[in-house]
């Protein structure tokens, strides 16, 4: 008898499908963002037959947002299989089928989280049908999380809670199965300068954010070089961190002298560089620029933003990946829940079914050809690190 007749945990398709039935879109926008309440409860249902200890806890602040637990065994060490419940918003009139309906295709599976990720959960779950009822020396833990595609506000809040426990964790992004070990983080800035209008027929008369923003604008692109030729990774495809101008607002007439100027811009540093540390010295070369004007600064993240993220290249977990999937571990331009998770202690690694390239696009969908090795692949995960 199988696992699943045994059970009554359906296959892996039938749990796709029921997943992608359940909105989850994580937004700022309000119009779009939902509760993951439903895909964290279902997987819940499916993983308590099969003898996991399940622990759902409310994201704090947040309402309606949940991560998800799930224990099969116990001990000090283990593996965490990790994913995010969350999607992207989408847009229906580009999609050629219902996101929210599971259809095959070409040998794929198309629906809004088939690669980014709702499909590693199912994929997870049968690797784990094979441990059940069998003495795990060390846990195997499934581990789902709110909210990755906006704030990252789930892994937070693990992260704050010390939770889970474990010695390993594979995040199951899409990475069309190769492991990867390494992401640059991602920084969004707010920059403003307050000054004073008056008429532009005398400067005097006012002080101007423009002018000031024009000088820190050359600073930010000094800085921009001078970390460009103190950091470097040949492991990224861009070896260097970027920093980007991406919208700028100021002034409201061609004859006022402009009271207020505002730059948004985005920094990608590369592992091993320090996001306070950025902003610091940012800060330190506005401050004296602004009271030299005397203008107000504000300077702020406009989000928390995601660290930097880095295994070593001979840590047990890349090496036991490498061997089951025959690639070298590299690095990505995206960003995971990875920092997170190394907070907690864990030795962490992102590698999981499908492309990055269908993620976030109409159209979605999960290659049939990737079920099959994914399984194959987490299960001697499992032997390696909880047998």
């Amino acid at each position: 008898m199988t696992a699943s007749a045994s059970t009554g945990v359906p296959g892996i398709r039938d749990m796709l499908a029921r997943l992608i039935s359940l909105p989850s879109i994580s937004s700022a926008s309000p119009e779009w963002d939902h509760s993951n309440e439903g895909v964290v409860r279902q997987l819940a249902e499916w993983l308590e037959p099969l003898g996991f200890t399940v622990e759902i806890m409310e994201v704090p602040g947040m309402p309606g947002k949940f991560n998800l637990i799930a224990t099969l065994g116990s001990g000090p060490g283990g593996l965490v299989l990790s994913g995010h419940t969350d999607t992207v918003p989408f847009d229906d009139k580009r999609w050629q089928s219902d996101p929210f309906s599971l259809t095959e295709k070409d040998n794929r599976w198309y629906g809004l989280g088939t690669c980014d990720m709702k499909g590693f959960f199912p994929l997870a779950i049968e690797a784990a049908k094979a441990f059940a009822g069998e003495p795990l020396q060390q846990p195997l833990i499934i581990l789902a999380t709110a909210d990755e595609e906006s704030s990252m506000n789930g892994a937070r809040a693990l992260a704050e809670a010390g939770k889970p426990k474990a010695r390993y964790a594979v995040i199951g992004e899409p990475t069309n199965l190769k492991p990867v070990r390494m992401h640059k983080g991602i920084m969004m800035e707010r920059l403003r300068f307050d000054g004073q209008s008056g008429h532009s027929s005398n400067p005097a008369l006012g002080r101007n954010a423009l002018e000031g923003m024009h000088e820190a604008l050359g600073e930010l692109l000094a800085l921009r070089s001078e970390w460009q030729e103190k950091y470097r990774n040949p492991n990224f495809e861009v070896q260097v961190p970027t920093l980007n101008l991406g919208c700028i607002h100021g002034g409201d007439n061609p004859n006022r002298i402009c009271a207020q100027c505002e730059l948004h811009f985005d920094l990608r540093p590369l592992p091993g560089m320090n996001m306070d540390t950025l902003r610091q010295a940012i800060l330190d070369r506005m401050q004296p620029l602004a009271e030299r004007r005397e203008l107000k600064l504000t300077f702020a993240p406009l989000f928390d933003g995601v660290p930097p993220f880095e295994t070593p290249a001979d840590a047990a977990l890349v090496k036991a990946c490498e061997k089951l999937t025959g690639h070298t571990a590299h690095a990505v331009a995206f960003a995971t829940e990875a920092p997170w998770l190394q907070k907690l202690g864990l030795e962490t690694l992102v590698m999981g079914p499908g492309s990055i390239d269908q993620a976030h696009q109409p159209d979605e969908y999960l290659e049939l050809s990737q079920l099959q090795p994914t399984v194959d692949i987490l299960k001697g995960l499992i032997k390696r690190f909880c047998l």
